[in-house]
């Protein structure tokens, strides 16, 4: 049995976490994220591809709990996710905070299977920009 269905029969599935990397001095200096985000997931085995670039692909199961999170390229930049847009059918993105900290992450349920490509777009925050900068193209769960 292949190991995806073997975790999907013992209920035994880790999350996804899904990072983005960003150039914050080049995305503020651009007001662009592009050429300035670089995403990776943790399912690459399980198919995902587009890693490094700001096209991620993630492959998905109905289920799956994703876990986005984001690091700046630069140590003393900020940059937080402020929103992720996408089909609240698929998935609803919910902000959190981890216990005792002001570091904040976004999770998500997978609501369904076989998905087509389901595009999202992460908007961030970035230094002390009071409007969020939006990712330029277009990351996707896959099916």
């Amino acid at each position: 049995m292949p190991p995806r269905a073997k975790a999907q029969e013992t209920g035994t599935r880790r999350p996804i976490a899904i990072t983005a990397v960003v150039d914050c001095v080049g995305a503020l200096a651009a007001r662009s994220m592009n050429g300035h985000l670089y995403l990776y997931d943790t399912n690459k085995a399980g198919g995902s591809t587009g890693f490094g670039t700001e096209q991620l692909r993630t492959k998905v199961y109905k289920g799956d709990q994703l876990v986005w999170n984001v690091l700046a390229l630069e140590c003393e930049a900020f940059v937080a996710i402020d929103e992720i847009v996408i089909d609240q059918a698929v998935c609803e993105p919910v902000r959190k905070v981890y216990p005792g900290t002001d570091v904040a992450y976004w999770t998500g349920t997978v609501k369904q299977d076989d998905l087509q490509a389901v595009s999202y777009q992460i908007k961030f925050k970035l230094g002390t920009r009071d409007e969020p900068i939006t990712s330029t193209l277009q990351s996707s769960l896959i099916g």
